[in-house]
C-alpha cells in the first residue's frame, strides 16, 4: 500500500468517526435519552418500477450507495433494470403488477444480494405495512415509517381517528372498512349522495369511485373493490361524505428516528380526472397564509403524534369556504415530490436515504426555519392516454420520441425512447416534465414551451389537453378545483398534430411491404412470349461513327458529322422511347438480348440514346438495377456505335441544382464508363445551369450537344413569347460557349413541317458549320413530317424509335423515315429489311411490359398537343394517373387545365423538371374545381404543391421573361420544411404480422411497423369491429378483459353493462349501445384485446 492511499484511509476513517461524535452530540441535545448509531446503507434495492426506481438509483449513485432491481418477465426490456448495477427477476410465471407485489421473491433477492435497504417507490408494496414488517423480519432496512406507522396510516379508517384525536378536522365517513354493499348503502341514507368509495389500503385513484345516485352504487361499489384488489392486494373499502368542488392541497412532510418532524409547505393537487392528479402545482396559488399555517400545522401535529419517520404526505380537501378536512395520509414518497425540491432546494430522496441511514434532521440541515419557498413549481403528467376518447390508454410502440428541454425543465421518465413497447400491464404514465419560475406564469411559459417541443410517435398522449390546461387563464390567475376539467369543456379542443414525417414513412413502408397502392387501370398480364433475336453473324461489328470519335476527338467528329452525305438518325429505342411508352420499365436484360444484333446491322447510326433522364430512378427504385452496370454491359456489346444521354445542366440526371463538382465528377464518370454525347439542356432554357453542364463535358472529353428546348410556335405571328428570334439568340450563346452540335428538343411534338423549315434554315444559314440535330415526339402524328422538313432544311441528324416503340407519345418511326428517304440525297443508309427484323424483336418485348403500356389506357395520340403543349412522356403518365385516380373521363379538364396552370405560371418552357411542375399545378386545379382566375384570386390562401413554390423560390432557374406577377408575390413560400428520407432495411416477419421499416429521417435512424397484408393472410388475428355496422361492439381501448356479464341469446336494454374491461390497472365498464339480443360473444374472462377489438354482436 502506498503512502498517499495510507493517509487517504486515514484521513476516511477519522472523518467518519468525526461524523459519528457530531452524530452524537446533535441527538442528545434534542432527542429522547434513545441512543441511536449512524448505520450507513451500501446496497439499495427498489422495490418497484419505471421513473420512481430510476430517480431513485439516481440518488443512490450520487451518495455512493450500490443499487438493484427488480422486474417481472414482461419487463425485461424496461430501462429501469439498466440503470441500476444489479438487477434481478422476480415473480416468474406471475401476472405482470402481480410479480411485484411478491413480497417472497422480492426479499430472497434481497437476502441473496446482500441488499441493506429496499426503497418501496410509490403503489405496489409502498404502503404495505406487512411489507415493511417483512423487511425488518430478514433484516433489512425499510426506506419509509416503521412497519406499525405504515400499518396505521395505510388503513384509512385508523388514520381517520388518529386525526380525529390530534384535532384535523375529517370528512363524515365510516370508522372502518365496509365489507358489504349493504353497509354502502346504510352510510348514503344516512348521509346522502354524492359518497365516494376509497381503497382502505393504497391511493393514487385506484379503487376510488363517486355516486351520485343510488341506481349507480351497486356498479361502482364492484368497480371499486375489483380494482383496489388488483392494485394493492386487498379490495377493502370505506366510504365518505364527497365534498363537491374542493381544492385538493397537500403538504410533504419529514420525519426523523428522534422525533423531530418539519413540513417542505404544500402542493395544489387539484386538476385531476378519474381521481388521478394530471398537473401538480407548489406552492398552492392564492392560498390564504392562515390556512398555509393551518394546514402545515396539523400536518406536523399529526406526524408527530404518530412518531412519524421518512418521507411522507397528509392530504387535505379545502371547500369553498376556506375550510380543510383530512383525507389520507400517504407514508410513502409521492409521484409529485418533484415540484416541492424545485421550490424548496431539498432533495427528498437523499433526505430519505440518509434518514435511513440514522441521521438526524438538524444534521441535514433541515430545519423549519431553514426552509424557504423559491418560486413556482409545476409537474405535468405526460401519460399515454387519449383525450379525445375519455382519457383512454392507449398502448403501442414508441417510433419517436424527442423530449423538451432547457432552462427550467427537469424531466423523470423511464420508459420514454424510441423503440420502447407501452403495455397496458402498467401505470400510463411516459415522463414527468417539471417546469419551475418566478411565478406560476413563467413557470407555465417555460412547461408550454417544452411540451411544444415534444415529439412523440405511435401512441396517443395527453400532450395537447396539458397544453390547453396551461394556457387556460383560470389555471394561470384564478384558482382551480378538481371539477375544473369536467367545467372546462374547451380543454378538449385539442389541436391536432401534424405528424406529417411520421405519415409519410407509414406510406412509404407500407409500399415497401405491401406494394404500391395505387391501383393498375387495366388488367393486363406479361405475354407469356419470349422475343426472339434476330440472326447475329460472326465476327466484330463493322466500323461506325464512333471510331470516328475515338481517333477524331469530339470536334473532328462534329466535323465529320456535318460532312455526312445523307441524313443520320438517333434510335431512341434503348430510353426515351420506353420511357415514353413503358414508364422507363424496360430491363437491362431485354437491351442487352437485341444489342448485338443493333451493333452488326446499324452501326450507320448517328448514335443511340441509352441512358440519363429517367433511367437512373428507374432503375434504382423500381427494376433494383445498377444504372452505371447498365451502361458498362451495353458498352461492351454495341461498341462501334456512340452512345448519347440526356444530361439535364446542373441538375444532371436529377431533379435538383448539384454542387458544381459533383456534375464535373459524374460526367468524368460517365465518359470513362462508356457514353459518347452529352445532351445537355435545361427545362427552362436558362443559360447559366446550360453552360455548367456544357462545361462539366468538354473537361471529361465528351460531345457536348447543347439542347434548346422548344415550345410555342414561332410559324403564328399570334405568338411572339418564343420568337425565331428568341431561338436564334439562344443558339449565338450556345455556340460561342463551344458546343460541338446544335439540337433542337421538341419535347412535346409542337414542331410543325412550316416552323420546321423556318428555324431549321435560320440557323443553317447563321451556322453553316454546326451540326444540327432534331428531338422531337409524335404525339400529333405529324412528326415523320416535320423532320423530312427539318432534314430538308439543313438538319444533320433527326430521332426515330424503331417502329413497334415509335409514334404517340414516342418519337417518330425509323421505318418511316429510312423508307421515305430511300433513294432521296437524305438516304439514311440503313437497311429497310433489317428495320422490319428489329421491329420484329420489339413487338414481342413490348408485350411483356404490358402492365405499363400507355396504351392500357390510351389509344392513339392527339393534335390537341398543339393546343395544351403537354410533353411525350408527361402526356402519357398523365393519362395514366387519371384512369388510376378514377379520373379517366375528366382527362380532358386535365389538359385544359394544364393550358391553364401553363399561362399562370407565365406559359413556360415544358420540359422535365418544368412540365411536372405545371402539370402538378393543373391536377391541383382540377381536384380542388379551382379556375385560373380563382387561383389568381385566392393564391395568397392557398396550399400549393411543392414543385409550384419551389419554383416561385427559384430553384429551378429563372424563366423567360421573369416570374408571373402577381401571381408569385402572392403566393406563400414556406421555407425550412424539407424532409430528407432515405430508405434503409425491411425487418423479418412478426408474431402480430408486421414488418420493420427502417428509415432515417433529417440523419436520425426512425423505423415504423407495417402489417403485411399477404402474410396475414395465413396469420389468425381477432376481428375488429365495424363502425358503421350497428350492433357490433367494439374495445374502447386495448386491455384484458376481467368479466363478460352478459350471454349469447341473453336480451340487453341500452345502457347495460356488457363487459368488464382493465388497463393499466383501472377499469372500465362497457354499456350496451341499443336494445336487442345477444347474438355473439367473442371474447372471455382474460382476454387480451386491442383497440376496436370485436367484443360482442347485438342483433336488435
Amino acid at each position: 500500500m502506498s503512502v498517499l492511499t495510507f493517509l487517504g484511509g486515514m484521513r476516511a476513517a477519522l472523518g467518519v468517526l468525526a461524523v459519528r461524535r457530531a452524530c452524537c452530540h446533535s441527538r442528545s441535545a434534542h432527542t429522547s435519552p434513545q441512543t441511536l448509531v449512524y448505520k450507513p446503507i451500501k446496497k439499495v434495492m427498489v422495490a418497484n418500477r419505471g421513473e420512481i426506481a430510476i430517480r431513485v438509483f439516481r440518488a443512490c449513485t450520487e451518495l455512493g450507495i450500490r443499487t438493484v432491481a427488480v422486474y417481472s418477465e414482461q419487463d425485461t426490456g424496461q430501462m429501469h433494470r439498466q440503470k441500476a448495477d444489479e438487477a434481478y427477476l422476480i415473480g416468474r410465471g406471475l401476472p405482470p403488477v402481480a410479480a411485484y407485489l411478491h413480497i417472497p421473491d422480492i426479499i430472497k433477492v434481497a437476502k441473496e444480494n446482500d441488499v441493506d435497504a429496499i426503497h418501496p417507490g410509490y403503489g405496489f408494496l409502498s404502503e404495505r405495512s406487512d411489507f415493511a414488517q417483512a423487511c425488518a423480519d430478514a433484516g433489512v432496512r425499510f426506506i419509509g415509517p416503521a412497519p406499525e406507522v405504515v400499518r396505521k396510516m395505510g388503513d384509512k379508517v385508523e388514520a381517520r381517528a388518529i386525526a380525529i384525536r390530534a384535532g384535523v378536522p375529517v370528512v363524515p365517513g365510516t370508522d372502518a372498512p365496509i365489507s358489504s354493499l349493504q353497509e354502502a348503502q346504510e352510510f348514503s341514507n344516512n348521509y346522502g349522495f354524492p359518497i365516494i368509495f376509497k381503497a382502505a389500503y393504497g391511493g393514487g385513484g385506484r379503487g376510488m369511485r363517486v355516486v351520485r345516485e343510488y341506481e349507480e352504487l351497486e356498479e361502482n361499489y364492484q368497480r371499486a373493490y375489483s380494482e383496489a384488489l388488483a392494485a394493492f392486494g386487498n379490495g377493502a373499502l370505506f366510504v365518505e361524505k364527497f365534498i363537491e368542488k374542493p381544492r385538493h392541497i397537500e403538504v410533504q412532510i419529514l420525519g426523523d428516528k428522534y422525533g423531530n418532524v418539519i413540513h417542505l409547505y404544500e402542493r395544489d393537487c387539484s386538476i385531476q380526472r378519474r381521481h388521478q392528479k394530471v398537473v401538480e402545482v407548489a406552492p398552492a396559488t392564492q392560498l390564504d397564509p392562515h390556512l398555509r399555517d393551518r394546514l402545515t400545522a396539523d400536518s406536523v401535529n399529526l406526524a408527530k403524534l404518530v412518531g412519524y419517520e421518512n418521507a411522507g404526505t397528509v392530504e387535505f380537501l379545502v371547500d369553498k369556504h376556506g375550510k380543510h378536512y383530512f383525507i389520507e395520509v400517504n407514508s410513502r414518497l409521492q409521484v409529485e415530490h418533484t415540484v416541492t425540491e424545485e421550490i424548496t432546494d431539498v432533495d427528498l430522496v437523499h433526505a430519505q436515504l440518509r434518514i435511513c441511514e440514522g441521521r438526524s434532521l438538524p444534521e441535514l440541515g433541515l430545519k423549519q426555519d431553514k426552509i424557504r419557498i423559491n418560486g413556482y413549481a409545476i409537474q405535468c403528467r405526460v401519460t399515454t392516454e387519449d383525450p379525445a376518447r375519455g382519457f383512454q390508454p392507449d398502448t403501442g410502440r414508441l417510433e419517436v420520441f424527442r423530449s423538451g428541454e432547457g432552462m427550467g425543465i427537469r424531466l423523470d421518465s423511464a420508459s420514454a425512447f424510441q423503440g420502447a413497447i407501452i403495455s397496458p400491464h402498467y401505470d400510463s404514465l411516459l415522463v414527468k416534465v417539471i417546469s419551475s419560475g418566478k411565478d406560476l406564469p413563467a413557470a407555465a411559459a417555460k412547461m408550454s414551451r417544452a411540451l411544444a417541443e415534444f415529439r412523440v410517435r405511435g401512441v396517443k398522449t395527453n400532450i395537447p389537453f396539458l397544453q390547453n390546461v396551461l394556457s387556460n387563464d383560470q389555471f394561470l390567475y384564478g384558482t382551480v378545483d378538481t371539477q375544473f376539467i369536467d367545467e372546462n369543456p374547451d380543454l378538449f379542443n385539442l389541436k391536432p398534430v401534424q405528424n406529417r414525417a411520421q405519415k409519410l414513412l407509414h406510406y412509404l413502408g407500407h409500399v415497401m411491404v405491401n406494394g404500391p397502392t395505387t391501383p393498375i387501370p387495366v388488367k393486363a398480364k406479361p405475354s407469356s412470349i419470349d422475343p426472339v433475336v434476330p440472326a447475329v453473324p460472326l465476327g466484330d461489328p463493322p466500323k461506325g461513327f464512333r471510331d470516328v470519335l475515338l481517333k477524331e476527338g469530339p470536334e473532328g467528329f462534329a466535323k465529320a458529322v456535318r460532312a455526312h452525305q445523307g441524313l443520320l438518325l438517333m434510335d431512341t429505342t434503348f430510353r426515351d422511347a420506353h420511357q415514353s411508352l413503358l414508364a422507363t420499365r424496360v430491363r437491362t436484360h431485354d437491351l442487352k438480348k437485341i444489342s448485338p444484333f443493333v451493333a452488326q446491322n446499324f452501326n450507320k447510326l448517328f448514335s443511340i440514346e441509352n441512358w440519363g433522364g429517367a433511367t437512373f430512378d428507374v432503375a434504382m427504385r423500381f427494376l433494383y438495377e445498377c444504372p452505371w452496370k447498365r451502361l458498362q454491359e451495353l458498352r461492351s456489346l454495341i461498341p462501334n456505335v456512340p452512345f448519347q444521354m440526356l444530361l439535364r445542366g446542373a441538375n444532371a440526371v436529377g431533379y435538383t441544382n448539384y454542387p458544381d463538382n459533383a456534375v464535373y465528377k459524374f460526367c468524368e464518370v460517365a465518359k470513362e464508363n462508356g457514353m459518347d454525347i452529352f445532351r445537355v439542356f435545361d427545362s427552362l432554357n436558362y443559360l447559366p445551369n446550360m453552360l455548367l453542364g456544357m462545361e462539366a463535358v468538354g473537361a471529361a472529353g465528351g460531345v457536348v450537344e447543347a439542347a434548346i428546348s422548344y415550345t410555342g410556335d414561332i410559324s403564328d405571328p399570334m405568338r411572339q413569347k418564343y420568337s425565331l428570334d428568341y431561338y436564334l439568340k439562344l443558339a449565338d450563346e450556345l455556340v460561342k460557349a463551344g458546343t460541338h452540335i446544335l439540337s433542337i428538343k421538341d419535347m412535346a411534338g409542337l414542331l410543325k413541317p412550316e416552323a420546321s423549315r423556318v428555324l431549321i434554315s435560320s440557323l443553317r444559314d447563321r451556322f453553316p458549320d454546326m451540326p444540327i440535330h432534331v428531338h422531337t415526339h409524335d404525339t400529333a402524328g405529324a412528326g415523320v413530317a416535320a423532320m423530312l422538313a427539318c432534314a430538308e432544311a439543313g438538319a444533320d441528324i433527326v430521332d426515330v424509335a424503331v417502329d413497334p416503340m415509335a409514334g404517340m407519345t414516342s418519337q417518330p418511326s425509323m421505318g418511316a423515315i429510312v423508307a421515305c428517304t430511300k433513294g432521296t440525297k437524305y438516304n439514311t443508309g440503313i437497311s429497310l429489311e433489317k428495320v422490319f427484323d428489329y421491329s420484329e424483336y420489339w413487338e414481342v418485348a413490348r408485350g411483356l411490359y404490358a402492365p405499363f403500356d400507355c396504351t392500357a389506357t390510351m389509344k392513339s395520340g392527339n393534335a390537341d398537343v398543339y393546343e395544351n403543349e403537354i410533353p411525350g412522356g408527361q402526356y402519357t403518365n398523365l393519362h395514366f394517373q387519371a384512369h388510376s385516380m378514377g379520373l379517366g373521363h375528366k382527362f380532358k379538364e386535365v389538359k385544359k387545365a394544364y393550358v391553364e396552370a401553363n399561362k399562370l405560371l407565365g406559359d413556360l418552357i415544358k420540359v422535365t423538371p418544368s412540365s411536372k411542375i405545371v402539370g402538378d399545378l393543373a391536377q391541383f386545379m382540377v381536384q380542388n374545381s379551382l379556375t385560373r382566375a380563382e387561383v389568381e384570386e385566392r393564391a395568397d390562401e392557398l396550399s400549393f404543391p411543392l414543385s409550384v413554390v419551389e419554383f416561385l423560390q427559384g430553384h429551378v432557374g429563372i424563366p423567360h421573361g421573369g416570374f408571373p406577377e402577381p401571381f408569385r408575390s402572392k403566393v406563400e413560400l414556406e421555407r425550412g420544411k424539407t424532409l430528407h428520407i432515405k430508405a434503409l432495411a425491411l425487418g423479418d416477419l412478426n408474431k402480430a404480422g408486421q414488418r420493420e421499416v427502417f428509415f432515417e429521417l433529417n440523419g436520425q435512424l426512425r423505423s415504423v411497423l407495417v402489417r403485411d397484408t399477404v402474410a396475414m393472410k395465413e396469420m389468425h388475428f381477432h376481428p375488429k369491429a365495424l363502425k358503421d355496422v350497428r350492433g357490433q361492439v367494439g374495445a374502447p381501448m386495448p386491455g384484458k378483459v376481467v368479466e363478460v356479464k352478459v350471454k349469447e341469446g341473453q336480451k340487453v336494454e341500452k345502457g347495460q353493462p356488457l363487459c368488464v374491461l382493465s388497463a393499466m390497472k383501472m377499469e372500465t365498464v362497457v354499456n350496451s349501445p341499443l336494445s336487442g339480443t345477444v347474438a355473439k360473444v367473442y371474447v372471455k374472462a382474460d382476454s387480451s384485446l386491442e383497440g376496436d377489438d370485436l367484443i360482442l354482436e347485438i342483433t336488435e
